[in-house]
């Protein structure tokens, strides 16, 4: 059974400037040291601190006296347990509830009762087999920053040393690998090398492919992609979307959409590189498919978290060549991209609006003027995407009906009226409804803990209430 010891003995709590391993270890031998001395340590405690001199203030917290001498800070402690009164590191403290005292748990409790009982019987008490005396303190406030000081500078030779036995100059190895015939180059100057080889006029259809290829592995790193704009190979492979070669707008906007992604700097010069324009022709024009998965990537790496894009992207008629893309034959699975793409670029807005209406210090008042000024949601009613997306729950997929179901759950409040004008929607959600019923039957029958087709039903049924 564990007990617990009142907060009662007075003590003096050693803050160490100095936070080095040796300073960590001479606070813990100071500090154990003055709590376990207890009430016999204050009869002399004007001797220990006599050098000190006297209290030069008193602790703006706790009115106590204190003294600050080489690195610590002492706070005489009263005798009542006071509230912020300082226990040993890792003690733990409770309110007991019948007497209103506070009590103290230590980690090292049955060492600590001992000394207690010592301390009744009139002797001076140890923490650890060495006694610790006044002299002893004083010696060790003299000398802690010199101790310190010595020991990282120990430390520090000994971990450069260590670290000169394992590893070698980059200058060494390149001599070493240049011997070998094998060059040593930075990212920088693998992406220089890329571009050329991609820009060269001599390099054949598959050596820019793989030159592209390989320098989207590299574009992935925020650092490299800026680095790629700046010298000039950012416009390069932006110029590459202009290609006849149905490969070469593909890779070169997989390569793109790799340095779009989450990297502002990249997206503005992207935009003001023509890149926009281009990748909505690429989408508007007979292409492989492929090309258009990729045109699409880079698309959407472009415009999210960009207003600015967004707001141009409008204005260059994105709305109407997303449209004729998904309603086109053989084009499924790019609708989804679509459909998930609208979804991103609504909801975005969405919590832009809300932070503007709870005027939170985070919200850049710029940024809210940027979205304010993206007339994305009217767009997407009159551009009758309030429909098409309603049509796409007829898709097959899991996967695709879950991400229609969110978009349109994001649209409700702009085409709450268009959704209960169409017959076919209505249909459509009752017959899911059953489906997806019978499907989390099956998920509770088979006690799986993912609640899939559960979460899509309720999806059904709220969008159902909400129509009705």
């Amino acid at each position: 059974m564990v007990s617990w010891l009142s907060l009662q003995p007075p003590g003096i709590v050693g803050v160490v400037s100095n936070l080095s391993a040796a300073g960590q270890e001479a606070e813990g031998k100071i500090y154990r040291f003055f709590w376990a001395l207890g009430p016999d340590l204050f009869e002399g405690l004007p001797a220990i601190l006599g050098d000190l001199g006297p209290a030069p203030f008193q602790d703006g917290s706790s009115g106590n006296a204190a003294w600050a001498a080489d690195g610590f800070l002492f706070h005489l402690l009263p005798q009542s347990s006071e509230p912020g009164q300082a226990v040993p590191a890792g003690s733990h403290v409770r309110l007991n509830l019948q007497t209103g005292a506070r009590e103290v748990k230590l980690q090292e409790e049955d060492k600590f009762r001992s000394n207690l009982k010592g301390l009744k019987k009139g002797r001076r008490l140890d923490i650890n087999t060495n006694t610790y005396t006044s002299q002893d303190l004083k010696s060790a406030l003299a000398k802690f920053k010199e101790g310190a000081e010595v020991e990282s500078s120990k430390e520090d030779k000994a971990r450069q040393a260590k670290v000169k036995r394992l590893f070698r100059p980059i200058e060494e190895l390149k001599k070493d690998f240049e011997e070998l015939n094998v060059i040593i180059e930075t990212d920088m100057q693998i992406m220089v090398r890329l571009i050329n080889k991609f820009n060269s006029s001599s390099s054949s259809l598959e050596e820019k492919i793989a030159a592209l290829f390989d320098l989207e592995y590299y574009v992935h790193q925020m650092d490299n992609a800026q680095d790629l704009l700046s010298f000039g190979g950012l416009q390069v492979v932006i110029n590459g979307l202009n290609s006849t070669e149905p490969l070469v707008k593909e890779y070169a906007a997989f390569v793109l959409g790799a340095a779009f992604s989450s990297n502002p700097k990249v997206q503005v010069e992207a935009i003001e590189g023509g890149a926009l324009q281009k990748l909505l022709v690429i989408l508007a024009t007979e292409q492989p498919l492929p090309a258009k998965k990729k045109v699409l990537f880079a698309l959407c790496s472009l415009l999210r978290h960009f207003p600015y894009a967004q707001q141009q992207f409008l204005k260059l008629g994105g709305l109407q060549v997303l449209r004729s893309l998904v309603q086109a034959k053989g084009t499924e699975m790019l609708a989804v991209r679509v459909v998930t793409l609208l979804y991103d670029l609504v909801t975005e807005k969405q919590k832009f609006a809300e932070e503007e209406a709870e005027l939170t210090q985070e919200t850049s008042p710029e940024k809210l003027q940027q979205y304010r000024q993206v007339p994305l949601l009217p767009g997407l009613r009159e551009q009758g995407w309030c429909e098409i997306i309603a049509h796409l729950l007829a898709l097959p997929e899991h996967d695709a009906r879950e991400k229609v179901l969110q978009t349109l759950g994001a649209l409700l409040a702009t085409c709450r009226d268009r959704y209960r004008q169409d017959p076919q929607l209505n249909r459509t959600l009752v017959s899911l409804q059953a489906e997806y019923q019978a499907l989390a039957a099956l998920e509770l029958q088979d006690g799986e803990d993912e609640s899939y087709f559960r979460e899509l039903l309720g999806s059904i049924n709220s969008l159902l209430k909400e129509l009705r």
